[in-house]
């Protein structure tokens, strides 16, 4: 039996979701940041921020930031003495990491290519796992929470930050008709292409809503659950407790 998975609105193989992924984040790695101001307004900004306040990495700790290629996330936590490691599954995305840590002169922070559903570390090792706005476009999300679960020692953490569904009325037609129209038109003026991020907002689209989604991590392992919706849940942080 074929394994059959969403591409944004399309049903394809598991295999070439795994591979147009891919090549979406190759294709719009150097313009990613410039993206996600035009996409937000600059917002996302303010959103990282708040995510690593709700992370509160420590000194000393070992963390591993999955999907984290541009290193937005990493920049943050390393600036609060955590030892952090940025995995991506893109090398153009992590090419574009390092060259903005040599650009801010950081040089503690380890860079490597990984797969969120096959990673190449072993058991209970990092104290905290971080992703944000990754998860949904991995082709077997169950399968990378679990890699997650694996990963963090007992007492470690799980942070999640994702797009989701805003359940603000009004709101949700305004950003609907912003995301489906503007935004493609906006990646084609910025970055030349408009089908990458016509994918992007449909994969938000095909993401679990929170209350799924949270399920779907208390079904990988984890207790204490916990989602705070952004903006209604447009974008939410998920969090749980490998115990």
């Amino acid at each position: 039996m074929s394994d059959q998975v969403s591409f944004g609105y399309e049903t394809v193989e598991a295999d070439e979701k795994t591979r147009r992924v891919g090549a979406v984040f190759s294709n719009v790695a150097a313009k990613y940041d410039v993206m996600n101001d035009a996409m937000s307004g600059g917002m996302h900004r303010l959103w990282k921020d708040q995510f690593v306040r709700r992370v509160k990495p420590q000194p000393g700790e070992a963390i591993l930031d999955m999907a984290g290629g541009t290193g937005d996330i990493a920049f943050r936590m390393a600036a609060r003495g955590a030892d952090v490691t940025v995995a991506d599954i893109n090398q153009e995305m992590l090419d574009v990491g390092l060259e903005r840590a040599v650009e801010r002169g950081i040089d503690t922070l380890v860079w490597s290519r990984q797969n969120a559903e096959q990673l190449a570390y072993p058991d209970r090792c990092f104290d905290a796992y971080t992703i944000a706005f990754g998860i949904r476009n991995v082709t077997h999300i169950d399968q990378a929470l679990a890699e997650a679960f694996r990963v963090l020692k007992f007492g470690g953490r799980f942070f999640c930050m994702e797009f989701s569904t805003t359940e603000w009325p009004g709101f949700k037609d305004v950003y609907d008709f912003y995301s489906h129209k503007i935004v493609p038109q906006v990646g084609k003026a910025i970055a030349g292409d408009e089908d990458s991020y016509r994918y992007l907002i449909e994969s938000i689209r095909r993401f679990p809503p929170m209350s799924e989604f949270e399920r779907m991590i208390r079904a990988a392992g984890f207790e204490k659950t916990k989602v705070e919706p952004i903006l209604g849940g447009l974008v939410a942080i998920h969090s749980g407790w490998k115990i």
